[in-house]
C-alpha cells in the first residue's frame, strides 16, 4: 500500500487563469475529462473550481457562466498537501475540511491533484474504483439480491430517475 501522497496524487496540473470565464473552465474540464481545476495566477494557486461549483454558486443563481470569472466562484485559498506527506494527512485534512480533492503543492508551486478516487485505489489496489458522476448502467448496480428490472419496476432504481447520488457513489467493480 502507498505511504506518501507522490505515491497516489495524480501528477500535472490543469489550471485556469482567474479572469477565465465558467465557460473556458467547464470546457476545459471536459475536454481533460475532470471534474476540476486549480485557479492559479502565475504560479499562485488563488483556489480550485470544481464542475459542482460552477454548478451550484453560479448557474443555480442564474449568473451568466460566459461573464463570471473562474476566480469570484472558485474555493480560495485551498488545503493543500505536499508530495512527502503521509497519505493518512491527506485523509485526515480531507475528513477535516470536507473537501474530495487537495491540491499537492512543493515549494509554492502546484504539481498534481490527490483525490477520494486516488486515495480508494490505495486501499484496495486490485479492484478498479468509478469515480465518474455519470449514472451507474444497471449492470453496474448493486440489486440488493433483485433484478435491475424489478428495482426499477418498484420504484427503487435511483439511476433511472437521475438521482445524482447514485453516480457519485464509489461503485466497485471486479
Amino acid at each position: 500500500m502507498a505511504e506518501f501522497v507522490k505515491d497516489v496524487m495524480t501528477p500535472g496540473v490543469v489550471a485556469v487563469r482567474p479572469d477565465a470565464s465558467l465557460v473556458e473552465a467547464a470546457q476545459l474540464m471536459r475536454a481533460q475529462d475532470i471534474g476540476d481545476v486549480v485557479v492559479a495566477d502565475g504560479q499562485d494557486v488563488v483556489g480550485v473550481l470544481t464542475d459542482r461549483d460552477i454548478t451550484v454558486r453560479a448557474v443555480a443563481d442564474g449568473a451568466d457562466p460566459l461573464t463570471v470569472s473562474a476566480r469570484s466562484v472558485c474555493t480560495r485559498n485551498p488545503v493543500v498537501i505536499g508530495p512527502g506527506e503521509r497519505v493518512s494527512a491527506a485523509v485526515a485534512l480531507m475528513r477535516k475540511h470536507s473537501v474530495r480533492r487537495l491540491p499537492v503543492v512543493e515549494d509554492g508551486l502546484p504539481v498534481g491533484v490527490v483525490s477520494l478516487g486516488d486515495l480508494a485505489e490505495t486501499q484496495d489496489p486490485t479492484r478498479r474504483w468509478r469515480t465518474s458522476a455519470a449514472p451507474l448502467r444497471a449492470s453496474d448496480r448493486m440489486s440488493r439480491g433483485r433484478p435491475a428490472a424489478a428495482e426499477r419496476a418498484a420504484g427503487r432504481d435511483r439511476g433511472a430517475r437521475g438521482d445524482r447520488a447514485v453516480g457519485r457513489a464509489y461503485a466497485c467493480r471486479q
